[in-house]
């Protein structure tokens, strides 16, 4: 039998009911991972203040057009941004302004 020193054992129920499943955990921890490599951040610090396209990102963060596609591919795969094509330039946006407020609240806990 498990013996808790703080907690009961209606809390543990409470607790282990209230817990993500394995799926909503991974979801989560992918999510989250975006926010892990500097380049992405970068990207998405970019884009939540105008939408850009790779060029231009590539010129502004000083980083070669193959690696802002490929982490821009990350992004798009989790949902983060999206694009929208203008003749033949695919231009990047954000596709929820929480993204923005997400970083800038971690910022401001440092």
């Amino acid at each position: 039998m498990n013996r808790f020193l703080l907690l009961s054992e209606k809390n543990r129920r409470d607790l282990v009911g209230a817990l993500p499943g394995d799926s909503a955990s991974r979801k989560l921890a992918d999510y989250f991972q975006n926010f892990a490599d500097s380049t992405r951040i970068k990207i998405l610090t970019c884009l939540s203040m105008m939408n850009m396209c790779v060029n231009d990102l590539s010129t502004v963060l000083g980083i070669n057009q193959t690696t802002i596609s490929h982490q821009l591919k990350t992004l798009k795969d989790q949902g983060m941004v999206s694009y929208r094509r203008e003749g033949k330039i695919l231009v990047y946006f954000l596709t929820n302004n929480s993204i923005n407020d997400i970083m800038l609240y971690a910022v401001q806990g440092l």
